[in-house]
């Protein structure tokens, strides 16, 4: 593959050294070429990495899916994966042959269903995990986290927030008897979120030095005794199919966080523009489009 080259003349050099061998189908071939032209643009313009294709690291290439996931369907998401998969498996060997990219959501949720859970339901669900599982469950339905999110928590004075443009109403409601924290999200974002005081409490009672731990592939530093990730999210699914006889998954948790967020704002006569501006931002979403997904 020729460094530095243009991202479509990266993508064709990486499926010709595909096509015939690896990946038969001219479709596919034509496919994947598509969609890896639009990584190496990425990654040229947004790591500002000269080499693109070639220097595409795995971790990055979660970065770029999870951000690529807040704007393109699931049909388009898991096309780019595929073909940042084969070809770091064949071409750049970043992955073994046996590795694979973690499958990553899109957030261009169509269904018109709600996912999201009554403060009641949450609550039972809570009551039928254990006690790490349940407070992970209480942090990301009283601040919309994230499952990884919960594995990045840490005091904001520690990790500050990443500078961008922020309301005037951010936290309205929730900022006096809350306590300030930042997590680590999507498109590389640190943000801010607030916790109740009485959560906060309880989250501090966990703090323990500083942990290595791998979820999906991707490292993280943990400053908690906290359930998050894929274990965590299996846990919710599992008691919320115990107790309610169904699950909507962890993820509707922050639906009932941006819902209720919703009408607290409005509550206090925010026009509704403005407060899908402010939900967008304590959500860590990159357009307040993405939020009215969380609203049905």
């Amino acid at each position: 593959m020729a460094k530095f080259a243009k991202a479509e003349k990266q993508a064709a050099d990486v499926m010709k050294a595909l096509q015939g061998n690896v990946i038969k189908s001219v479709g596919t071939v034509r496919n994947y070429e598509q969609a890896l032209t639009q990584v190496c643009h990425y990654v040229k313009a947004e790591l500002l990495n000269k080499d693109g294709l070639e220097g595409l690291t795995p971790n990055a290439a979660i970065t770029y899916l999870e951000k690529r996931g807040q704007a393109v369907g699931q049909k388009t998401l898991d096309m780019e994966r595929q073909a940042i998969q084969i070809m770091m498996q064949h071409v750049t060997h970043k992955l073994k042959p046996t590795e694979r990219l973690p499958v990553i959501k899109s957030e261009q949720h169509t269904a018109l269903t709600s996912r999201s859970y009554t403060s009641e339901q949450i609550k039972l669900v809570a009551s039928h995990q254990n006690e790490r599982n349940a407070l992970a469950t209480n942090l990301s339905y009283q601040a919309g986290v994230r499952a990884h999110e919960l594995l990045t928590l840490q005091k904001l004075d520690k990790n500050p927030a990443d500078p961008r443009p922020e309301t005037a109403h951010k936290f309205n409601g929730r900022d006096a008897q809350s306590v300030a924290y930042s997590v680590h999200g999507k498109g590389g974002l640190t943000r801010e979120i607030r916790l109740p005081l009485a959560l906060s409490q309880q989250l501090e009672a966990r703090a323990i030095d500083p942990l290595k731990v791998t979820d999906r592939g991707v490292n993280y530093r943990q400053h908690y005794d906290v359930a998050g990730g894929q274990q965590w999210s299996n846990s919710f699914s599992a008691a919320s199919n115990r107790t309610l006889g169904w699950s909507r998954g962890a993820h509707g948790l922050r639906h009932s966080y941006a819902q209720e967020r919703m009408n607290e704002l409005q509550t206090t006569g925010l026009s509704e523009v403005d407060a899908l501006e402010t939900v967008s931002q304590e959500l860590g979403h990159f357009r307040p489009e993405i939020t009215k997904v969380y609203l049905r």
